[in-house]
């Protein structure tokens, strides 16, 4: 009986568990915890938080479990992460959901989008420098465009073997827009500059945004070809969603489609961070530079916006608070953008004028990342 129990036992992940997983597994409550308690992105952080703690309970090879493991379920789930399915198809229901009619109706605050990639190609250098190779700092570069589905789609096909603390770190800083983005903010704007009023945007022609996502796609995958599985999708949702004749279509890509493409993605990037691959100096390295990434990004689109504001006329100035949602975590840094401009004066409402800058970011960062695969794929 002995003899059977010691077998037994050896076969439990109690006897595989060192230091290594339990502080991943630490890591992983975290993230459950914050996306209960503090609403950081739970759509997001729960399903990686959890994935966590399934990727880190220590298995037998053999058994056919772990997510690395041929031929397990995890594996099979973990083929459309390795090999960029899901990012497309959540490009789809975010162009379903999209409303592009703010940018339309203010096309400078499409600048501001570009003008907050900067992050991406600054970490690009500073990566190289550091020591990674230059296909390694395209996709820790994209970090900083604050896109989940883009972060795994790039490194999956320049630097699968990082995916995981690439993804892990394009999704915490996601999540913690709300903290990391204010104290960038008031740093770089002055009170008169955070009072600035916008005018109300005009309204949008039905016309407009139904030839939008046409046109759009047209330039922007002529631009750069390497990111048509992104920008396809993501105007061809938005089409679904403005032609008026494919209703049920747009419901299923902004609903079904979208938060069952999250759930696997999150269980599968949470799961890919097993501790004996995950926790190395790179993973350090690239939350380091990612942290950098967000912030450069976030305070490319306010410099920016200061800077556009020296050639405007006074009716037609831009609040540089909006800048900072040129990173394309929608809709959350377009929130901070309106709580920040609510604080200094409870009427002036930046929501509408700061979802311009946001819904461009997601067209930027998906740009800059075809661009990098262009340049670096093998």
């Amino acid at each position: 009986m002995l003899k059977l129990f010691e077998a037994f036992f050896s076969m439990t992940g109690f006897a595989n568990l060192d230091y290594r997983f339990l502080i991943m597994i630490f890591i992983g409550l975290i993230f459950i915890y914050l996306s209960i308690k503090k609403e950081y992105e739970p759509l997001l952080l729960l399903p990686i938080g959890f994935g966590i703690l399934i990727g880190n309970i220590p298995v037998m090879l053999g058994l056919k479990v772990g997510i690395y493991e041929q031929g397990s379920v995890l594996n099979y789930l973990y083929f459309g992460v390795l090999n960029g399915l899901y990012p497309p198809l959540i490009f789809l229901g975010i162009g379903a959901l999209t409303d592009f009619s703010t940018l339309l109706s203010n096309p400078k605050t499409l600048i501001l989008g570009a003008a907050a990639q900067l992050g991406i190609f600054t970490t690009f250098i500073l990566s190289y420098l550091l020591g990674f190779t230059l296909p390694e700092s395209g996709a820790i570069g994209i970090i900083g465009g604050a896109d989940g589905p883009t972060a795994i789609f790039l490194s999956s096909k320049l630097a699968p073997h990082l995916l995981g603390p690439i993804a892990i770190a394009a999704y915490s800083y996601m999540a913690l827009v709300p903290v990391i983005q204010p104290p960038i903010m008031r740093l770089l704007t002055t009170r008169k500059e955070r009072l600035i009023r916008m005018k109300k945007p005009r309204a949008v022609k039905k016309v407009e945004r139904i030839i939008f996502p046409i046109v759009g796609f047209l330039v922007t995958a002529l631009l750069t070809p390497a990111a048509i599985p992104l920008l396809g999708m993501l105007f061809l949702g938005n089409l679904l969603r403005e032609s008026g004749v494919t209703t049920r279509l747009a419901k299923t890509a902004s609903s079904a489609m979208i938060d069952t493409c999250t759930i696997l993605i999150g269980i599968c990037v949470g799961a890919s961070t097993q501790a004996n691959i995950f926790l190395t100096l790179s993973s350090v390295k690239i939350f380091i530079l990612g942290s950098l990434a967000f912030a450069f990004s976030s305070a490319g689109g306010i410099l920016f916006a200061k800077f556009l504001n020296l050639f405007l006329k006074t009716e037609d100035k831009i609040n540089p608070l909006i800048g900072s949602a040129g990173v394309s975590a929608v809709p959350d840094s377009a929130r901070v953008s309106e709580v920040m401009g609510l604080k200094e004066d409870p009427e002036n409402h930046l929501l509408m004028h700061a979802m311009g800058p946001n819904v461009a970011g997601v067209i930027g960062s998906a740009i800059a990342a075809g661009i990098l695969l262009s340049f670096f794929m093998k």
